[in-house]
């Protein structure tokens, strides 16, 4: 099995969103940046969210590239609501870097696997 710069880039991506969702959950250091943030509501929600999604990104790289595509273009949308959250507060652009580098690979993953889908559909 031949292995693409889109399989690796899937697995990267998944398996950061595995770890930063899991650290969402459990991190004092979480529940900080949560309220830093100025929604300490949505910390088990956006941490479930990332486990999903990545888990998603993963699976669906493998065999089903629907289910990939809804966890990219879901991580996509996180991470562009976490772009937004960074810019309200202020964070400088070193913080906020990872929410927009992440929003920007995932839309790329999500437009790759949306052809994907076109493409096997015809």
């Amino acid at each position: 099995m031949v292995m693409t710069i889109i399989d690796v880039l899937s697995g990267f991506s998944g398996s950061c969103f595995l770890f930063y969702g899991v650290s969402c959950l459990y991190s004092n250091h979480m529940s900080k940046e949560f309220k830093r943030f100025g929604i300490p509501q949505f910390q088990k929600l956006t941490g479930m969210l990332q486990i999903l999604g990545g888990l998603a990104l993963l699976i669906g790289s493998w065999k089903f590239p629907l289910l990939a595509f809804i966890g990219a273009a879901g991580l996509a949308l996180l991470m562009l609501l976490g772009s937004v959250v960074r810019i309200k507060i202020k964070d400088s652009f070193l913080q906020s870097s990872p929410a927009f580098i992440f929003a920007i690979l995932n839309s790329f993953l999500a437009y790759t696997y949306s052809n994907a889908i076109w493409l096997t559909s015809l």
